[in-house]
């Protein structure tokens, strides 16, 4: 019997979920041309079913309980737009149980509790599409699950918050402590009453969990990505990197080395040559180095509620053509079997080697920079460049130095032991700088 239509039902009808159906009701007819079916939204479950989205639904598609789209034997696809962890994760895997294919957003669910939700996708035959957890509108998971599969990646950087992004943005570009901008940004609507996962990088290390995977093929834990925000951030530092020659991103970034990997978020000096330093506001990029095709790059609106229903839909029109033609598990959701995905180690941040970025606020006498320069020699760390300004004898200064690639463990038992000196007015400053981008 051919399929005429596939039925769909959607868990959570906030801002993405309302902008899921907006596009499927404007898109319906071109949707039908491209599959040859219609996709057909039966139910849509979400606690509050009196709120106006601004789009119409028919009498009797909004329900208030899940269990009315999971319970349902004719729906095929399952939409997960609620976010959390906690029922989010009981819903997709009832779900897939129940013989449907599942579309989520949700990159903690899938961070936190990714082996699990994978592995019951593969046995049950399954389909999951995840397009919208990582990037927004950005197909990044498709082209490291396909487009990039005949090369070998060895390196990702990536801008992958645009809250964090936008308030370093205006920052550089506008001036403007973090607190004064991240309220600004809040009152417009760009930042959370509750920034923290954004700005503390927690959000970047969940998504960073999935790029990993998908680009390397390795699994790693959430909990061992190394985390770090950007409330430190201070005007001083954006001015003294642009007299380096860089621009302050908070990046996330994952790299092969050996048998383990290198994964961090964290703010970072990227050269103002490279063009993830000129991607500014909530637009977030994505930088991926291979082997035999080099770097290459990926660009878009990384939130909001039309670029992320966009991803949606993608993962949607993909799953509904697998389903119709009769090959629902033809590729499994990170493009490598779960049985061979290997685990592996995140190579610990104190190993991590690179240059650094160093500002110490300190008063202004002879004999200071010499102890400073002392100390960072004994942890057997060069200085590559120096820059003083201020000269006001008594008065607190800030020096500020670029030192040579150190290991991450010398720089930090270097820094502690300035802190502890009289000279030393507040806790040092220190940023990593990434040299390795590419073009």
């Amino acid at each position: 019997m051919v399929q005429r239509a596939v039925r769909i039902g959607l868990i959570g009808f906030g801002t993405i979920g309302t902008g899921v159906v907006n596009l499927l009701q404007r898109q319906r007819s071109a949707l039908r041309d491209r599959l040859g079916v219609t996709l057909d939204l039966v139910r849509v479950a979400d606690i509050d079913t009196k709120r106006d989205r601004g789009v119409r639904l028919a009498r009797g598609v909004l329900v208030p309980d899940a269990a009315k789209v999971l319970d349902d034997p004719s729906i095929d696809i399952v939409i997960e737009l609620m976010g959390g962890t906690g029922a989010a994760r009981r819903f997709v895997l009832e779900a897939i149980a129940k013989n449907k294919d599942v579309v989520t957003a949700n990159k903690a669910l899938l961070a936190l509790h990714g082996d699990e939700i994978f592995t019951a996708t593969e046995r049950a035959g399954a389909q999951l599409g995840f397009e919208a957890s990582v990037g927004g509108g950005i197909p990044i998971i498709r082209t490291l699950r396909d487009g990039l599969v005949g090369d070998r990646n060895v390196a990702v950087h990536g801008i992958v918050n645009g809250t964090s992004n936008y308030i370093l943005s205006r920052m550089t570009n506008d001036g403007g402590e973090f607190g004064e901008v991240l309220k600004e940004a809040q009152a417009d609507g760009l930042a959370e009453a509750d920034p923290t996962y954004d700005v503390d990088g927690i959000d970047a290390a969940h998504k960073l969990t999935l790029l990993i995977q998908l680009a390397f093929g390795r699994r790693v834990k959430f909990a061992d990505i190394a985390t770090e925000g950007i409330r430190h951030i201070t005007q001083a530092d954006i001015a003294f990197a642009r007299e380096f020659g860089y621009v302050v991103k908070s990046l996330a970034i994952a790299k092969v080395s050996g048998e383990q990997v290198e994964a961090h978020v964290y703010p970072t000096m990227v050269p103002n040559r490279h063009l993830l330093a000129k991607v500014d506001g909530a637009l977030n990029a994505i930088a991926v180095r291979g082997e035999a095709l080099g770097p290459s790059m990926y660009l878009g609106y990384g939130a909001g509620m039309m670029p992320t229903a966009t991803a949606v839909l993608a993962d949607l029109v993909e799953l509904a053509r697998n389903r119709v033609q009769g090959c629902r598990d033809r590729v499994p959701p990170l493009g490598y079997p779960a049985r061979l995905l290997r685990r592996a180690r995140v190579k610990p941040l104190d190993d991590l080697e690179c240059e650094y970025y160093l500002r110490f606020m300190v008063v202004d006498r002879p004999g200071v920079m010499a102890r400073i320069a002392g100390l960072l020699g004994k942890a057997g760390i060069s200085i590559a460049s120096v820059i003083q300004k201020g000269r006001e004898e008594g008065a607190t200064v800030p020096i500020v130095i670029r030192t040579h690639h150190a290991k991450e463990r010398a720089l930090r038992r270097a820094v502690r032991a300035i802190d502890q000196l009289t000279m030393v007015r507040a806790k040092a400053v220190f940023i990593r700088i990434e040299e390795t981008l590419g073009p």
